[in-house]
């Protein structure tokens, strides 16, 4: 499973996901979808404007998490 620390960078940045959509005029609605880890894809072009807005790696905005039986059993 692919978790997001979008909301981590957010909190260390003392940022809100407003603050991110004024200054990248990216989709609010797509922020708060990776902000509250409902996303179940995400554009390169929406990774990349992240990356390069919060000056942070790609690896540093997700992390993988191997799934375990339970996550299996909970879907």
């Amino acid at each position: 499973m692919i978790i997001s620390r979008f909301p981590i960078i957010l909190a260390e940045k003392k940022l809100r996901v407003a603050d991110v959509v004024r200054a990248t005029r990216m989709s609010k609605s797509t922020l708060h979808k990776l902000y509250n880890d409902e996303s179940s894809r995400i554009d390169f072009n929406t990774i990349d404007q992240l990356c390069e807005f919060l000056d942070v790696q790609v690896g540093d905005l997700f992390v993988y998490k191997p799934n375990t039986k339970d996550d299996d059993e909970e879907s």
